[in-house]
Formats: C-alpha cells, structure tokens, sequence
C-alpha cells in the first residue's frame, strides 16, 4: 500500500454541512507537502455520524482529487459485519484503492469472531484490507496470533496498530510474513514501532504538519536515525496535546487556528476546552505553525 506517512483526515464540517471545499483544500494541502496516502473516514473523520450519502460523497472528492497521485484508503468499520460488508463495497465501486477496517466495538467479540468478521469483508472485496486495532476505542485487542491468521487472508496486507503495546508489535512482526505491513497508529510511536518492523504512519498530527510528519518517517528509512529522533521529540508535546481531549477535537481545534476548517463537530463531540485549546495554541506558536 505505502510506506510513510498516511494522514488519517478530518472531514470538516460548516453549518453542520460537509464543507467539502474546505476538505479538497485539504486533500490538496497534503499531497503538496509530501503525504504518502489519504485515509478518509476513519475515526478521526467522524465516519460514524455521516449520512451514507455524505461518506458517498467524500469517497468520490478523495478519489477524484488523490487518484494517480497516492492511494486512497477508505474506513468501512462498523460494529455490524454486514454494514462493514457494504461500506467496503461502495468504497471498491467508489474507486478506493484500499479499506481500513476496525475492530468491532460496543458489542465486542471473541478472538475467532475478530477472524469472521475480518474474513467475512475482505472476501467481498478485492482491494487490500488493513485491519485497525485501537482498544482504547473499542474496547477489544487483535492479539498478534490472531494478526497471524488475518495475515493469511489473501487480501488483508497490514495493520494499524494502535494498542501502544511495543512488546505486541514486536510478537505480530515475529509471527506474520515479511510482506505484511505494520503502520503506527500513534503518533509518538512512530519511531518506536518502525524500529520493530513498521512501515510509518496512519496520523493524527499530520492533518496539521504533513511535511515535519513524512520528514520524520523519511529520515529512519533513509539511516537517518537521529534526525528522525530529534522530530519524534520535538513533536511530542504537540501529540500530547492534540490527544487531551478526544480525537478528533484537538486536531479540528488546531486546523481552525490555522484557518483551514471551521471548528465544528457533530454531537456527541463538542469544542475544545477553552484553557486545553489556548495551550494548545502555544504549542502551534513554539513550533512555528502559526503566528
């Protein structure tokens, strides 16, 4: 699929609209500054408060704008297998060139359901899959033998790993085959899981820095290990304040400081925190993002 940086993207939103200009302004801030893959609708895009009409129409700008360019990778997740199957379908017919699909949530399952539900979307399509796993949301870990036996299903290529378990990362890299991709799903973990195998980023904090993002993901795979660690850290506190309120408020908060987006969400998310938000801004300042 991509070896980098993939920003997992915002879907703004302007008098409770789809502000779709704003998101192809968007689209075309990333790939100008280097973004390696567009994945639309995950978490961070709010997927699970868009109409199907609206997924609909991000899919076809995404696909429209990105298409030649980078690949695009569309979120399907749903905690119903037979949604899921549908998301992934209208994404295939939608030109996507990939799906990102997460565990279940709310009514969980078992290890072997993980198995079905994943096999059960991926054989209803033929675009590459890659699996999400973020427990912290869910409530539900992929353990890495179980990574194992989605890796052996044809069209499942990767991970997003997000469970902040280094030792895990480590037990998956062991346990799947050499072409199975292992994508950091935080963006503090970056350099720590591409020193166990990983292949980059699916980000959060690349929605407002792209360029610094790839940078850090391109230093460590050209041997420039230093410099990839002097951004993972300089980048720190900005990732502990884009996550000190639910993703995706922080990260709408910041775009609308830098006049990309208006910041709006849909309930149940409401704006940032007024005193969360002003050091935030600090930190935009101290970083040089915005004056």
């Amino acid at each position: 699929m991509f070896k980098g940086t993939g920003v997992a993207i915002v879907t703004p939103f302007k008098n409770d609209a789809v502000d779709l200009e704003a998101y192809g302004n968007l689209l075309d801030f990333h790939m100008d500054n280097g973004i390696q893959c567009m994945v639309t609708l995950g978490t961070t895009g709010e997927a699970s408060v868009l109409t199907e009409e609206e997924r609909n129409q991000v899919i076809t700008l995404t696909v429209e704008k990105c298409k030649g360019r980078i690949p695009v990778v569309v979120g399907v997740g749903s905690n119903n297998t037979a949604i899921a199957k549908k998301y992934a379908q209208t994404a295939e017919a939608l030109g996507a060139d990939g799906v990102l699909l997460v565990t279940p949530y709310y009514n969980k399952c078992t290890q072997n359901g993980l198995v079905e539900h994943f096999k059960t979307v991926a054989d209803a399509i033929s675009l590459p899959v890659i699996a999400y796993n973020v427990p912290g949301r869910t409530g539900v870990n992929i353990e890495p033998a179980t990574v194992a036996k989605l890796a052996a299903i044809g069209n499942v290529v990767g991970i997003k790993e997000a469970s902040g378990n280094l030792s895990q990362v480590l037990e998956i890299k062991r346990l799947v085959p050499e072409d199975f991709m292992i994508w950091s799903g935080n963006d503090d973990n970056i350099l720590p899981i591409y020193s166990v195998g990983g292949h980059g980023v699916i980000s959060v904090m690349g929605n407002m820095i792209p360029a610094e993002t790839q940078a850090m993901c391109q230093a460590f795979m050209e041997g420039r290990v230093q410099d990839a660690i002097d951004l993972q850290v300089k980048t720190k506190k900005l990732f502990n304040l884009l996550f000190c309120e639910v993703n995706p408020i922080p990260i709408k908060a910041a775009l609308a400081m830098m006049g990309m987006i208006e910041n709006e969400l849909r309930l149940p998310l409401t704006p940032m925190d007024e005193a969360k938000a002003a050091e935030l801004r600090q930190e935009m300042v101290n970083l040089g993002i915005i004056s």
